[in-house]
């Protein structure tokens, strides 16, 4: 998720100070993903850094505000415009985990996705209620969290099909292919991803 993208796009709504675009970001986001005022201010001196925003007035109590500049305005167009690219998403915690779990010796792989399943689907309940609960929305703040929401719904949804799929490709693959992966003896080339040697190797 880009927190700086966001802070842009809520400054770019009028000037704020760190504690107040904190709690703006919360109330358009539902609390989904508290931030804190750490993290604030370091993405603001970043974003002062690339010329995005300027450091503004301070009021009678000290409150320093940040203003959006003509270039941070642009760059908010520009994300606003454009589909986010999901290539260079964060990685998977899970997947990297199971991707793991199935090069080593003496550790239960279905167990690791049937232990998954089960957290997943009890995040999938919870959420189900909250958006339940919430029934239709009645404010503007109703609506922001109700798109998160179902956002992770249809995610959650998404996962659990995968673990499906996943359960049944472990339960196809040969006991050669479904082995532990001893480390390898061979002396890592420095400088040169594993696709690219991979790729070179194959042609």
């Amino acid at each position: 998720m880009s927190i700086r993208q966001s802070l842009l796009a809520i400054l770019d709504q009028g000037p704020c100070y760190g504690y107040q675009l904190r709690s703006e970001f919360d109330r358009r986001t539902g609390g989904t993903w508290p931030l804190n005022v750490g993290q604030i201010y370091q993405t603001l001196e970043r974003l002062e850094r690339d010329g995005l925003v300027a450091k503004g007035e301070s009021d009678q109590e000290g409150r320093g505000y940040f203003e959006i500049t003509h270039a941070g305005h642009d760059s908010v167009a520009a994300w606003l415009s454009s589909p986010v690219d999901r290539q260079s998403a964060a990685r998977d915690e899970f997947a990297i985990k199971l991707a793991i779990a199935s090069t080593l010796p003496g550790v239960d792989v279905a167990r690791v996705v049937q232990v998954q399943r089960m957290s997943t689907l009890g995040l999938l309940q919870d959420l189900t209620r909250t958006k339940e609960a919430i029934d239709e929305p009645k404010t503007a703040e109703d609506l922001a969290y109700l798109l998160i929401v179902d956002g992770q719904i249809f995610s959650l949804d998404g996962e659990l099909r995968w673990l499906d799929h996943t359960e049944g490709r472990l339960a196809r693959a040969s006991a050669e292919v479904a082995k532990p992966l001893p480390l390898s003896t061979e002396t890592p080339k420095r400088g040169r991803p594993f696709r690219e040697r991979a790729d070179v190797a194959g042609a």
